[in-house]
């Protein structure tokens, strides 16, 4: 392995390791129009995503919920990257980091920004499920909208 390359890695686990301990949009929005339940049974995470969609757009989005960094802080990730994009935007960004989940490479025509860090996720199968948990939960919440 390059060095370039054991650098990038510990910069990812550093953007994960931020997310998990400080957390973004953490917590239950009032006046959310979806509340999506899920849990992963083989490792005990578990979510609560609410979110507000109004004329077709992502106004915000919260998570409540426990599990492991990469679980939590894929949550975070993913609230933050759908807040403002339109619903179709957001499954398609969901659509694009499964993808990147079974090892391909991300497409460049979205921005992924912070979620790129979970790309090594994908060389370990019994965490890919803890990174796409909240995704799921997205992805559920949304095309009930539809």
């Amino acid at each position: 392995m390059s060095s370039n390359n054991i650098d990038l890695d510990a910069l990812y686990r550093r953007v994960i390791m931020d997310h998990y301990k400080k957390p973004r949009n953490r917590g239950v929005l009032e006046d959310g129009s979806h509340t999506i339940n899920m849990n992963n049974p083989t490792c005990g995470d578990r979510i609560q995503l609410t979110f507000k969609v109004e004329d077709g757009i992502v106004k915000d989005a919260k998570f409540e919920g426990e599990g492991c960094s990469i679980s939590m802080s894929s949550a975070s990730m993913m609230t933050q990257a759908i807040k403002g994009k339109k619903v179709e935007e957001a499954l398609q960004m969901s659509g694009i980091f499964s993808e990147m989940m079974l090892g391909k490479e991300p497409d460049d025509s979205i921005d992924l920004g912070d979620i790129e860090a979970l790309q090594g996720v994908a060389k370990f199968p019994a965490r890919i499920k803890c990174a796409t948990l909240a995704w799921k939960a997205m992805e559920k919440g949304l095309k009930s909208e539809k």
